[in-house]
């Protein structure tokens, strides 16, 4: 059938491999095998230099011979902000550092400090900054009362999943299992197969040979005998005119 893949090994029957000499064999072999194949890689990559230098050589390329090609768009895939980092990176400007200004309560500059304007701006700052620390103590809080449960949750989750893996490791175990317990035993009856059509093999080759050298010896015994009868034909021949001659006197 179409897309069948036909495997010639039966690693539970060969046991060839482990007879003396033979792993070694096989190793020098193989060794010998990835020699040549690094030697047909270094060949083909030899080659393929040889045939870039050669077009290197015979192309003589103009000022516009990429007048057919469209221009090339550099900022296809660039944002606004790689844009500008670009920028900065191109004058050669020094990173901005991280700011830390709203984690800071800083009051109101010496110069203004008579202005309304400057003391809601700090007066909006402490109120986010509060409101950040509020939401800090809200979670510390939530996480005091349900973090212990949530976190026995989570590991219950986990445990769970553990027992369900293992279980499905057990089951893809035994799958192999089956899968080898199958090919030993179609290897196996194969073997056996095998080895009865060897031994008939091996009978029927001996009966050949048998049948062989009996023909081989009545061929013999033929030209034996056509030799003899060839030998006693002129002498038969003779006595023939000899008796006719006989006659006639």
């Amino acid at each position: 059938m179409a897309g069948e893949v036909l495997v010639d090994a039966l690693p539970y029957i060969d046991l060839g491999y482990d007879d003396p000499g033979v792993r070694e064999a096989v190793r020098s072999q193989s060794l010998l095998y990835s020699q040549i194949a690094l030697s047909l890689i270094s060949l083909v990559a030899l080659q393929a230099i040889a045939m870039v230098e050669e077009e290197c050589r015979r192309y003589r390329p103009t000022k516009n011979y990429l007048e057919h090609l469209p221009s090339l768009n550099t900022t296809t895939f660039e944002t606004e902000l790689m844009a500008a980092e670009f920028e900065r990176i191109q004058n050669r400007l020094p990173m901005e550092p991280l700011s830390m200004k709203r984690y800071e309560l800083p009051p109101p500059p010496t110069g203004k400090m008579n202005e309304v304007t400057a003391w809601l701006e700090s007066v909006d700052n402490s109120m986010a900054q509060l409101e950040h620390q509020a939401v800090r103590a809200m979670n510390l809080e939530l996480m005091s009362e349900y973090g212990c449960e949530m976190w026995k949750s989570y590991l219950e989750t986990l445990v769970a999943m553990q027992a369900k893996c293992q279980t499905r490791l057990a089951e893809i175990k035994k799958e192999i299992q089956d899968v080898n317990w199958a090919r030993k035993t179609k290897q196996t009856q194969g073997g056996e197969k095998l080895r009865s059509l060897e031994a008939q093999w091996v009978m029927l080759v001996s009966k050949n040979y048998e049948i062989e050298q009996a023909c081989a010896k009545l061929e013999e015994r033929l030209y034996q005998k056509k030799l003899e009868l060839n030998a006693l034909q002129p002498a038969s021949a003779s006595g023939r005119r000899a008796s006719e001659e006989e006659r006639k006197d």
